[in-house]
């Protein structure tokens, strides 16, 4: 038998050679000087060999504990090397069936179908909320308590939405995994009950024609940069989102002097599903009223060379900061009164209570198709130039209301500027 000093002292020579300790156990070495633990073995009448570690790692007790436990499994039939191929199998899958690995696999499958930022914004949740805490472990091994641990962590931190998200992604995810027959259920599934209620509210909004008249006086009135004054203006005029209002190309608006000018928005740059995007029947066609095209044509006048409506002031060749408006209402305005995004709830408010007493009940699905809400269900019939002459008069008549008594676009040029 083997002592621990042989097994120290055993050096590579020219040729592969084995030292024999007992029962079939042997430590062989290898002429680069790699040693291993073997064990010689039959099985139904064939000589086999079983590695059953490296030395040191394995130590000459621990090698013969692993040689007698292969052996008990001879006793009752089973091939020791073949369970170890199954068990090196498993281990490999298990490897590659981590929550992460997974993860990753349904990220990759659901991009094509997003939008960029979207599908960037998904797994940058994954990666800052998710991985660290349950990526390592095999998909299979994820318990409830364990989600319900990772989304609490998140709502914790106030941020009861995001959360959601997350959860929902995990879902997701385990939906995958059972589709692709790596998982069996979805431990995300039974923790919403237990998860923060989210209280959902709409965009702080004025809801009156005097305070949106208010609002824009105090905010036109005080210092500020032109530019910023002007796209608060066309903010409240057309009701678009400030994201899509602030990078608005001059090219989209060809003949906007005409008598009837419309804005035409490539399906691209609205808020849409990525298949929509691609979709130019979901170009957004926005009739612009005789006040809005005035802004416009002080914006040219004050940046006549710019590709963009509403460029930078330090950069021409980038659009005006997604905050500007946003820090001008908060310095001037109670916090938590209006938003820039605030001005579509506003609109929608006052034209629909207008609507209303008018008898109009109409107008309030042609409202919605102002505010760019597409219904469900009409994907091959959406027709982007719907009831046009209506909303060109909806357009016109909100302008008048709104603007009634307040200076001309061109006079937001000549206040001082910061």
């Amino acid at each position: 038998m083997l002592t621990d000093l042989q097994c120290r002292k055993a050096k590579p020579a020219q040729k592969d050679y084995k030292l024999a300790d007992a029962r079939g156990l042997y430590l062989f070495v290898t002429k680069t000087g790699f040693r291993s633990w073997r064990w010689k073995f039959r099985f139904a009448g064939k000589e086999k060999r079983l590695v059953l570690g490296s030395y040191p790692g394995m130590s000459l007790a621990a090698a013969r504990e692993a040689r007698d436990a292969a052996s008990q499994l001879l006793k009752s039939g089973v091939d020791p090397s073949l369970q170890a191929k199954q068990l090196a199998a498993m281990r490999l899958t298990e490897a590659g069936t981590t929550f992460q690995a997974i993860a990753r696999e349904w990220h990759g499958q659901q991009t094509p179908g997003w939008a960029p930022h979207h599908a960037a914004d998904v797994l940058k949740s994954l990666e800052l909320h998710v991985f660290a805490k349950i990526g390592a472990l095999p998909i299979t091994g994820i318990t409830s308590p364990m989600v319900l641990q990772v989304v609490r962590a998140i709502e914790d931190k106030s941020s009861i939405e995001t959360a959601r998200r997350v959860r929902q992604r995990i879902s997701a995810i385990y939906s995958y995994a059972i589709a692709s027959g790596v998982a069996e259920d979805d431990p995300a599934a039974s923790i919403r009950a237990a998860m923060k209620p989210l209280l959902k509210g709409r965009q702080p909004a004025v809801g009156t024609l005097e305070e949106a008249r208010a609002l824009l006086r105090t905010v036109e009135a005080a210092p500020a940069h032109p530019m910023t004054k002007l796209a608060s203006r066309l903010l409240a005029l057309t009701a678009l989102r400030p994201g899509v209002l602030r990078t608005t190309m001059w090219a989209e608006l060809e003949g906007f002097e005409e008598p009837d000018p419309i804005w035409h928005i490539p399906a691209a740059r609205m808020k849409l599903k990525l298949a929509r995007k691609l979709d130019t029947r979901f170009d957004f066609m926005l009739p612009l009223s005789r006040q809005a095209v005035e802004v416009l044509q002080a914006a040219k006048a004050f940046n006549p060379y710019s590709r963009l409506v509403f460029p930078s002031q330090r950069h021409v060749h980038k659009p005006i900061s997604e905050n500007a408006v946003g820090y001008l209402y908060n310095r001037l305005i109670a916090h938590g009164r209006h938003v820039p995004h605030g001005w579509r709830s506003t609109f929608s408010t006052i034209m629909n209570e207008r609507a209303q007493a008018q008898g109009l009940a109409g107008d309030r699905a042609i409202i919605d198709l102002m505010l760019a809400h597409i219904p469900e269900g009409v994907e091959a019939s959406y027709n982007r130039a719907a009831y046009m002459p209506r909303r060109r008069e909806i357009a016109q008549e909100w302008a008048d209301l709104l603007l009634a008594d307040m200076p001309p676009a061109m006079a937001l040029l000549e206040g001082p500027r910061r």
